[in-house]
């Protein structure tokens, strides 16, 4: 049933020897305006060209950037409905119940970039490090509020077992996007800040203060500012990210738009949009980024575990 069902899919792809025929949709699971979206529209904007046809993006923000998943569970797999899938797409399903699974229902395309983290506080917050953010929070129960950018998202379940293992209370205060959160630090809505790296606008305008990040190694950026590895707390994070559509798309379909978005992700305006968020390339094709989705799958499941999530 499913390989006839397959079948009949890649005759339909073949049968349209101008694909695209008409304008692609990527769907965006961020708000717009953040630098993810910025990035993803001149990503889009540059594989157009390459498509001749052109490449909207679309924002479906919330659920810790996991509602561009029913849109790919429902578009017909003609290679007209993308999505950028976070790595909050792999988390969730071992943490909650969804209608979807992230390796039965994408066709991977490529694999772009990723995406860095760190704590960041008002510039003119007393916190000047890390340890005196925990030992506040360890001792005024409920008293310190830090953002993420949604439940279950990465700097959400680091800050979490940080305070965890400090046996701190703490006010989680999810937000949609990095830009939201940013505005809500840099203004006092909030105390603290766990995001990504696209605070760095924030913090090069001396809006924001960085206090450790979650790489493996200091960021160039920001060669001051230590890891959270360095500091003693033995946890790495970054979220590798990539582009997808519905599942069952034609192999002819699949190359023609992994030919298109990996050259326009090697020009050179992309890249310098991705420097502005201290980010870089991370490039995988079709085969290599399914077979790290696989494992990305099975590594948060055995986080799910360690958390008693699952």
């Amino acid at each position: 049933m499913l390989v006839a069902c397959g079948a009949a899919w890649i005759g339909a792809a073949r049968a349209q020897p101008g694909f695209p025929g008409r304008p692609i949709t990527l769907w965006v699971p961020w708000p717009p305006g953040g630098g993810t979206d910025v990035a993803m529209r001149i990503l889009a904007d540059a594989a157009a060209q390459n498509l001749g046809q052109p490449v909207v993006v679309e924002n479906r923000a919330g659920a810790g950037g996991t509602l561009a998943m029913p849109v790919l569970q429902q578009a017909a797999p003609d290679g007209h409905t993308l999505a950028q899938v976070p790595q909050t797409v792999l988390r969730a399903p071992w943490m909650q119940r969804v209608g979807w699974d992230p390796i039965r229902d994408l066709t991977p395309i490529l694999q772009v970039s990723g995406t860095h983290f760190g704590i960041v506080v008002p510039a003119a917050s007393p916190f000047a490090d890390l340890e005196a953010l925990l030992a506040h929070a360890q001792s005024h129960p409920d008293a310190v509020t830090v953002a993420s950018n949604g439940v279950g998202t990465t700097p959400h379940l680091v800050v979490d077992e940080l305070m965890r293992r400090r046996s701190a209370r703490w006010i989680h205060v999810p937000y949609k996007g990095t830009a939201e959160q940013a505005i809500a630090v840099a203004s006092g809505q909030v105390m603290a800040a766990a995001g990504s790296t696209g605070f760095a606008p924030f913090i090069d305008s001396g809006a924001l203060r960085l206090l450790a990040t979650f790489g493996e190694r200091r960021r160039r950026r920001w060669p001051q500012v230590p890891t959270l590895k360095e500091l003693g707390h033995g946890l790495v994070a970054m979220s590798p990210w990539g582009l997808a559509g519905p599942r069952g798309m034609a192999t002819a379909v699949v190359e023609r738009l992994h030919e298109a978005f990996r050259a326009a992700m090697m020009e050179p305006r992309y890249r310098e949009e991705l420097a502005k968020s201290d980010q870089e390339l991370a490039y995988l094709g079709p085969a290599a980024y399914a077979e790290a989705l696989r494992e990305g799958f099975q590594a948060e499941r055995r986080v799910a575990e360690r958390l008693g999530s699952s």
